[in-house]
């Protein structure tokens, strides 16, 4: 412990009393130098720990350890003096690196988008999670003294989190209830308030549904200097955190765990509604209210464990839906002609910590097709999804398509979809289990114009009638297959000065006002692929901004 801190967490206190303890064993010669020894590695242990964690833990950013620094070199004495601050604010309040960080990887871990926060004092932790929220979060930082915004607020415009923090003056308890009001919910809450005010927060928060289903609670100082647990405390804050945390351990709503982090943080989850609440409020156990096989939707949508591989998975639309698959926890094929695209896009996955594995192969080739397959059951064991998006498009007048043009688009188009459904449909079949997902086209439905491809637009619409056929025969069997046929979408090679004018001519037949991007695809293909579609087959899913339409 550094000389003339004050103690403030149950570790400090440990250090500061192991250290008089020490010397005093140090300065009586009575005392057995056994008993010093062991007093000695006490004390080596105890007060090199906060020091470990501060260096085994991720370094904070520039702007976090700028708003440290600017809050421990404040004179919070004087600022209460001048009238500044409406309580005595010693600098010990700041949530502190080890800490912050700890409740940045919580955000992290939650996937928050919204959090609230009931007790600022400088913004370090707040900045801190702000620092894990996507770019459309927010953080609401309920705090009671107006100084404490202005004093952090030019920290926070530094830094390109800051703009998701937005801070409420005033009394935190009116500030949750406007919030409630208004409809807000949150992902992630954080309390380090006025301690005897806790269990209110925390009630309201529960009561009033302002935290979602499997959200977190995140509750500061719980420890409160190890007097929650010692006998005959008199201490108000203490008595009031150890109400605190009876409380929320003999409550069924939640599950929490308290960490002797610091001061103490107890991190608390809120749970499904239990069979006892269910039964007293009469609610229908069913699986709309439950989920089915206790999946809620988003739980359905996820594709953990499951195998896929996407045919022209290297660029376009076929690199979009590779990523998208392995993002909702899908192990990842990438399958196409070109060698080093397929490679490219493993990296781009493995990168984002996804299985992947990347394969050669020309779709229109019988053997090619059974190797593919085979090698992707070799490896993994099976393949549950079959993404068939490799295809071709080569634009000529109907009367001047050559019949090498004819044969080459539909051997890819509609032979390879064949090739590919069939191959992968055969291990379906065995498994009982199977997502085929083939690329087809707005070409399927419409005309598109002005352009003239006739052999495209007839292999798409072989697709669909493919995709219907293969859907009704295998769907008893456990495999459903449904395609997507996408509008126009937007590429480099539509952006060429030659097809500006054609451009143009697209974008007035789209009601949307603009061509498709792959990122509009994905959750189509994460969703055919999923257990929630079950009931979806011979399906032909059309994103196309409403060209179709006109």
């Amino acid at each position: 412990m550094q000389a003339g801190k004050v103690s403030d967490t149950p570790l400090e206190f440990i250090v500061e009393y192991l250290s008089k303890a020490k010397k005093i064993a140090d300065g009586n010669a009575s005392v057995p130098e056994e008993l010093r020894s062991y007093l000695q590695k006490a004390l080596e242990i105890s007060a090199g720990l906060d020091d470990y964690l501060e260096q085994m833990t991720n370094r904070e950013s520039e702007p976090l350890s700028e708003l440290y620094s600017k809050t421990v070199s404040h004179d919070w004495e004087k600022a209460h003096r001048e009238g500044k601050t409406i309580f005595h604010l010693p600098k010990e309040c700041i949530t502190g690196h080890v800490e912050g960080q700890v409740l940045k990887m919580l955000a992290h871990l939650s996937k928050a988008r919204r959090i609230l926060e009931i007790g600022m004092f400088t913004g370090y932790g707040a900045l801190s999670m702000a620092e894990a929220l996507p770019e459309d979060g927010r953080l609401i930082a309920c705090e009671v003294e107006p100084y404490l915004k202005e004093f952090a607020q030019p920290i926070f415009d530094k830094s390109p989190h800051g703009k998701k923090i937005i801070v409420k003056t005033g009394s935190a308890m009116d500030s949750i209830k406007e919030l409630a009001e208004a409809g807000e919910q949150f992902d992630m809450v954080f309390i380090d308030a006025d301690k005897c005010n806790y269990v209110n927060y925390y009630k309201f928060i529960l009561d009033n549904n302002l935290l979602r289903l499997d959200g977190i609670i995140c509750v500061d100082n719980t420890l409160f200097k190890g007097r929650v647990f010692l006998q005959d405390v008199t201490d108000q804050n203490a008595l009031a955190l150890r109400e605190f945390n009876g409380i929320v351990s003999s409550d069924p709503r939640v599950e929490q765990v308290l960490i002797p982090l610091r001061d103490g943080l107890t991190v608390i989850r809120r749970l499904p509604p239990s069979s006892m609440t269910l039964n007293q409020t009469k609610v229908a156990c069913d699986e709309v209210f439950r989920g089915v096989k206790g999946k809620l939707i988003l739980d359905r949508l996820r594709l953990d464990g499951k195998v896929a591989y996407v045919t022209g998975g290297g660029q376009g639309i076929g690199r979009a839906f590779a990523h998208a698959l392995g993002e909702a926890g899908a192990k990842v094929a990438i399958v196409d002609m070109d060698p080093g695209k397929a490679e490219a896009v493993t990296v781009e996955l493995r990168l984002k910590g996804i299985q992947s594995m990347a394969l050669t192969a020309d779709v229109s080739e019988p053997d090619q097709v059974q190797r593919m397959v085979d090698s992707i059951v070799a490896k993994w064991g099976a393949v549950h999804i079959a993404c068939n998006n490799a295809g071709i498009n080569m634009n000529s007048a109907s009367e001047e398509t050559s019949l090498h043009e004819w044969d080459q688009t539909f051997n890819v188009n509609l032979r390879g979809t064949f090739l590919c459904c069939q191959a992968a449909g055969r291990i379906m079949l065995k498994q009982g289990y199977g997502k085929i997902i083939n690329t087809a086209s707005m070409a399927s439905l419409i005309v598109p114009h002005p352009q003239k491809q006739l052999a495209y637009n007839t292999s798409k619409a072989g697709v669909v009638k493919l995709t219907q056929t293969l859907g009704t025969e295998w769907i008893d069997r456990g495999v459903r297959v449904n395609c997507i046929s996408p509008g126009i979408v937007d590429t480099p090679l539509i952006h060429s000065e030659s097809l500006q004018p054609l451009v143009q001519r697209w974008l007035s037949d789209i009601p949307a006002g603009r061509l498709a991007h792959v990122t509009d695809l994905q959750a189509a293909v994460v969703y055919l692929a999923s257990d929630a579609s079950d009931y979806m087959t011979g399906h032909n899913l059309v994103i196309e901004g409403g060209q179709s339409l006109w």
